[in-house]
């Protein structure tokens, strides 16, 4: 029974069924978003959506029963108590006036595809692992933001209260230049002065126009090229190497682990291989042992 269970969970079509069953989650929780489909298909949809948790719940039975008679080793991956927490959030006791939250919370079951889906897993692995990189870029680009949000009130705030009035607002603009969202009106306003530019039908703001032709480009410039392409590429990077960790510790997990069905697969190609190996040993062997007495005859004679 138990190994028969073990089979139907690690089995392509259980997997697959899986799947299929929570992409139509993500279709009925979308449909959901229409009052006009909950008036006209609302029984359908809830009858659905209660046969989707009991296939999910049936699914974390299987599991555990497989795992028997340790069933605590299914809590050990990570991936299975992400899947259990998102069921089991079905069955808290929230009254129906909270139907919103019952909505988001079975829009958590979409989720679940990430464990469905091995590159969405990879990419997710990797984003987690490259969150200690990322903190030490991240306080980089905070200094950065810090440095040039300083200069840019002492420099631009009397020209330009609406973008550098102070540091917050700075650090809100600088965030826009460095997304490289409408960057050169905020550096022509600087290099040409509020008076002249970008200030139309604010001009009671514009009571001290000040133009700095030479270092608002300057100015500007050297914080893109450092925070959009230096800053935003280092990320990148972090990204990238922590995708390359995640893709080499999945492949030796699915190496080392017999339960994954593509390592099984494998697994026996390989063993196939070698038993094949093995018998034209043998055949090398016994031709060996066979050509040796007839030398030996011949230098008899």
């Amino acid at each position: 029974m138990i190994d028969m269970t073990k089979k139907i969970t690690e089995s392509s079509l259980f997997q697959n069924f899986i799947t299929a069953v929570i992409l139509l989650t993500a279709l009925l929780v979308g449909l959901e978003t229409y009052p006009s489909m909950i008036d006209a298909y609302g029984p359908l949809l809830h009858t659905l959506d209660l046969l989707i948790l009991a296939i999910f719940v049936t699914e974390i039975a299987l599991k555990l029963v497989a795992r028997w008679p340790r069933p605590e080793l299914f809590f050990i991956d990570p991936w299975n108590v992400f899947d259990f927490v998102i069921v089991a959030a079905a069955f808290l006791p929230i009254d129906a006036q909270y139907v919103t939250v019952l909505r988001l919370l079975r829009l958590l079951r979409v989720l679940r595809l990430v464990r469905a889906l091995p590159q969405l897993r990879i990419l997710v692995s990797a984003l987690l692992k490259s969150i200690p990189s990322m903190f030490y870029v991240g306080i980089f680009l905070f200094l950065l933001f810090y440095i040039y949000a300083v200069a840019s009130v002492f420099l631009f705030s009397a020209n330009d209260p609406v973008h550098f009035k102070d540091l917050p607002l700075a650090f809100i603009t600088l965030f826009r230049v460095v997304t490289l969202e409408g960057w050169t009106e905020i550096m022509y306003i600087q290099s040409y002065g509020c008076d002249n530019y970008g200030y139309d039908g604010m001009e009671a703001l514009c009571t001290h126009p000040t133009a700095y032709p030479v270092l608002s480009p300057l100015f500007f410039i050297s914080f893109v090229l450092i925070g959009t392409m230096v800053v935003l590429n280092l990320f990148i990077g972090v990204i990238m190497n922590g995708m390359d960790e995640a893709k080499e510790e999945t492949e030796a997990e699915a190496m080392l682990n017999p339960q994954t069905p593509s390592a099984l697969e494998e697994w026996k190609q390989l063993t196939k291989d070698m038993k094949a190996m093995e018998h034209r040993m043998a055949a090398i062997r016994k031709a060996l042992e066979a050509q040796g007495p007839r030398k030996s005859s011949k230098k008899a004679r």
